[in-house]
């Protein structure tokens, strides 16, 4: 039920959703607020009394720590987690996905099988200690290979803060080793070179591959050519026949099956659940339909939602996702920290309570399509459909590791704003509301807020997501790739002692 002042989301819901700020004694849905509601909000439809459930989308997302009476506003001051997080019940599991009639995009497709949206060649680091290098080479490449050979999208470094100082094995380490691999291995790459100091933990030797030639492929360490000003000049040298190669790449028709994107939110607030999100998750079904694969991730933010998940599960994925909750919440004790330390402060801005409100909300991403995997972090991709990947909350950690998989798209959705971009993948913003959109049009490429302003249907958002999609996949430049987005976004999950 909407009225131009606020949405109520479920029948089984106690609470409303304002659609704009709300002054007190204004009547919305047939209530009298007792208080003012900010837009984005929450207030009582009817009286909640102390330690009973607050329930949104038909799901429980806290317990009142007062009593609440009809009209108040719902929020932090009087909402708390509940002992049990798991109350609610999954709906019904089962679901009919349509088929899109467009099932084709313009990509490269490469020799391993895979297809690139977009070809760069990436100038990787093994080390934090051959980063500045990489960078220069990066720049230097731009200036001099670039206007040579324009069939490419350009030359790009991916450079981190880990690489030493760490052991050569265990959790840290594979993680580093299997994202820098998944890098190494993108299709939205035409060339790669990897570069190194030489005296590293992480050594280039891990890196080598069989099944690219040296016209497409390279690595060498820096204290084996004559320091840093020597590796760059070498690295020019080394690239230019690899950029001579990628150039000849050229676009041709591709099924959708080929596409792999990757779901991000960031800067969510109170309507993110209601519009960009849900509408994404539409997008996300007509993908999975068509045969492509959509990654949803960021564990602690599906934390208190994820029964929505196992329920719609194939049993060794649902038995994955219930590990991964269980090792995070080791994870989060071994560290002194709570799983429940989320929303962050422009969440709660935005109208956001508690992490099982946001997570409700995040869970909207994965549509309604079965979850046919879930993956550890930066893992490859081996099935088709919606899978679950392991990653913190921290938007570019989770990127990293969905780019690390093989997404050669990215859907990010916000509602406060978020300034982001993942090269060599390019990232399309959803807005989750029309102020933002007029806010900062030079960062949004969708506004879903027309869903409350003008009426759009969810299915209606849904399939124009996936139309541009397909666009950018087919070369369509995202107002992220315009500024420039994507040279320092790559941020690996550090795990491990720092020695």
């Amino acid at each position: 039920m909407q009225s131009s002042r606020a949405i109520l989301l479920n029948k089984q819901d106690n609470i409303a959703v304002a659609c704009c700020n709300i002054s007190k004694g204004i009547k919305a849905l047939g209530v009298v607020l007792r208080e003012a509601i900010p837009n984005g909000h929450k207030f009582a439809i009817a009286d909640i009394s102390f330690g009973s459930p607050i329930v949104k989308y038909g799901q429980y997302m806290g317990v009142a720590t007062v009593d609440i009476r009809k009209g108040d506003h719902v929020h932090s001051h009087n909402v708390a987690m509940p002992q049990d997080n798991h109350l609610s019940q999954a709906p019904n599991k089962t679901t009919s996905l349509p088929i899109p009639e467009n099932r084709f995009f313009q990509g490269y497709a490469r020799t391993t099988g895979k297809v690139g949206t977009r070809n760069y060649i990436g100038i990787l680091a093994s080390v934090n200690c051959s980063a500045t290098v990489c960078g220069a080479i990066a720049e230097a490449a731009n200036r001099v290979l670039k206007p040579l050979f324009p069939n490419i999208d350009g030359f790009t470094a991916i450079v981190h803060d880990q690489g030493c100082g760490m052991a050569n094995q265990g959790e840290g380490f594979e993680t580093l080793v299997r994202t820098l691999k998944g890098y190494r291995d993108h299709p939205n790459f035409g060339g790669v070179l990897i570069v190194g100091l030489g005296c590293e933990v992480n050594q280039l030797t891990l890196y080598q591959r069989s099944d690219w030639t040296k016209e497409r492929f390279a690595t060498f360490n820096i204290q084996e050519v004559g320091g840093s000003r020597s590796a760059v000049q070498r690295a020019v040298e080394i690239l230019k026949p690899i950029a001579e190669a990628a150039s000849k790449d050229q676009r041709s028709s591709q099924p959708v099956s080929n596409l792999v994107l990757g779901m991000q939110c960031g800067g969510s607030d109170g309507f993110s659940g209601i519009t960009a999100n849900p509408a994404l998750g539409v997008a996300s079904d007509l993908l999975v339909a068509a045969g492509g694969t959509s990654l949803l991730s960021e564990t602690p933010e599906i934390y208190g939602a994820e029964h929505l998940l196992i329920a719609r599960s194939e049993t060794p994925a649902a038995d994955k996702i219930r590990g991964m909750i269980d090792w995070w919440r080791s994870y989060v004790a071994r560290n002194d920290a709570s799983l429940d330390n989320n929303p962050s402060p422009g969440n709660k801005l935005g109208g956001l309570t508690t992490i099982l409100e946001k997570s409700l909300g995040a869970v909207a991403k994965a549509g309604m399509a079965p979850v046919s995997d879930a993956i550890a972090y930066a893992e490859p991709v081996a099935t088709k459909g919606l899978v679950f990947m392991d990653s913190p909350g921290y938007d570019p950690v989770a990127a990293t590791g969905q780019v690390a998989s093989g997404a050669n798209l990215i859907a990010f959705t916000t509602g406060r704003g978020s300034c982001f971009g993942a090269k060599p993948t390019p990232s399309i913003k959803l807005s989750s509301n029309s102020q933002l959109f007029q806010n900062m049009p030079e960062d949004i490429d969708l506004n879903c807020g027309v869903i409350l302003d003008e009426g759009i249907s969810l299915q209606q958002m849904g399939a124009q997501i996936y139309e541009t999609l397909l666009d950018v996949a087919s070369g369509e430049t995202t107002k992220s790739e315009a500024f420039g987005y994507g040279d320092n976004e790559f941020v690996p999950w550090k795990i491990g002692a720092v020695l």
